[in-house]
């Protein structure tokens, strides 16, 4: 392997401590090589610090071993040259695996140039992306406790559900109180309490609340309810913290705003994971889609491709372009038309997560171009000229022939 730094360091990152190795020669000679052992906290991280540049290495190397990489990061990143790679690519020969020979190869690597830098976003962005992932967390967080009031509801036979769209609107949640208080509501009462079109149904809730509530249902459902209505809250100073965070960027989130299937809170956490100058990061679009896990592997050998599954990526990025995915699936766009062409032929999930494809596409151009959506018209006869040239292939795949005549002519 050529070098192509004289001088450069590897870490090998612990819970405890950090194994450093520097190589530091001629590019056409073997380097002299040095190894120090320092512990994590602030100033032993600072002495290592100090040590690098005693050594005058500026190009520094570590793999991301969970959160224990951020210390490290957040000391030498002001005046060291840092990259940050995924295990993954860097693994060491099996068999010699120890602290020092890790440190070792990590740098030896580097040297060569061979360590693929990981994606690692500014300070401000890390924190907006530490808000935007934590808001992930509380939802799925709220649709737990749901999905508990529910599971005790059926075990109480109340049918709730059969008749209310939504039990946790203003209707249900009015029902779901009299119920923790133990109220016995008669039928004036419950008119009084539901709203809009749910009048019409109210023999029909009346016989839906004649169930089995027991003492325990109620308080396992209050309990429940209270944590509910605390998260609900926390999720709103959540949202607010982010809007805090996303105000020096406006512009871009309008952008993103702009593309169909995509409202304020996806925006913000697809922005989160990528930043502003996504076309620095990543030369071409099918670099990003890679990332993001959104592209399918390759898998070739002796000339035949095999079938493979998406390459894993940013989990949080690909969850917040696939619910965007499924926004579109019975839209009128081209993004729509997009997916329901897929699904013809491939299914519902591969059309989701190709239509996912096209988004991140879509937004890496706008991030590039620093402009909005703008919707093209795609004639409804080009899509049936596309159409009928895929089938016309696959019956002639069959062995036969097709003579294709216009109703004008028939």
């Amino acid at each position: 392997m050529d070098a192509i730094r004289e001088c450069c360091a590897g870490l090998d990152v612990h819970n405890k401590t950090v194994v450093a190795c520097i190589l530091n020669g001629p590019l056409d000679h073997t380097p002299q090589k040095q190894i120090s052992t320092f512990g994590t906290t602030t100033r032993e991280l600072l002495r290592l610090q100090d040590w690098l540049i005693a050594n005058q290495c500026q190009a520094v190397a570590m793999e991301s071993t969970g959160v224990l990489w951020k210390p490290v990061w957040n000391v030498l990143e002001s005046t060291c040259d840092i990259v940050l790679a995924n295990a993954r690519t860097i693994k060491n020969i099996p068999g010699r695996k120890t602290d020092m020979n890790d440190a070792f190869w990590i740098a030896k690597l580097h040297r060569c140039g061979l360590v693929q830098a990981s994606v690692v976003l500014p300070e401000q962005l890390r924190d907006l992306r530490d808000w935007t992932r934590y808001r992930v967390k509380m939802v799925q967080a709220i649709t737990a406790e749901k999905n508990r009031i529910h599971k005790l509801l059926q075990d109480g036979n109340i049918k709730l559900s059969s008749f209310i769209t939504d039990v946790f609107g203003v209707s249900g949640r009015l029902l779901l109180e009299q119920l923790m208080d133990g109220e016995v509501l008669d039928e004036e009462q419950l008119r009084g309490l539901v709203k809009t079109k749910l009048k019409k149904k109210v023999p029909e809730l009346m016989e839906a609340l004649n169930g089995r509530v027991r003492r325990h249902h109620r308080e396992m459902m209050r309990l429940h309810w209270d944590h509910l209505l605390y998260l609900e809250k926390q999720i709103e100073q959540v949202e607010a913290r982010i809007e805090c965070k996303l105000a020096p960027y406006a512009e871009e989130l309008e952008w993103l705003d702009s593309i169909p299937g995509i409202e304020r809170n996806t925006a913000a956490a697809i922005f989160a994971e990528l930043g502003p100058e996504v076309h620095q990061r990543f030369e071409t679009e099918e670099q990003l889609t890679s990332w993001a896990g959104v592209s399918p592997g390759n898998k070739e050998s002796a000339g035949r491709k095999s079938k493979t599954k998406c390459l894993p990526g940013n989990k949080f990025l690909k969850r917040a372009l696939t619910q965007a995915a499924w926004a579109n699936e019975k839209s009128s766009n081209r993004i729509g038309q997009h997916f329901r062409r897929v699904r013809k032929r491939r299914g519902d999930k591969k059309a989701c997560v190709a239509t996912a494809h096209l988004l991140i596409k879509i937004i890496y151009s706008l991030m590039k171009n620093r402009s909005g959506y703008e919707e093209k018209d795609v004639p409804e006869s080009t899509s049936k000229e596309k159409a009928l040239a895929y089938y016309l292939k696959q019956i002639e795949k069959l062995g036969l022939t097709v003579q294709v005549t216009s109703p004008e002519t028939s």
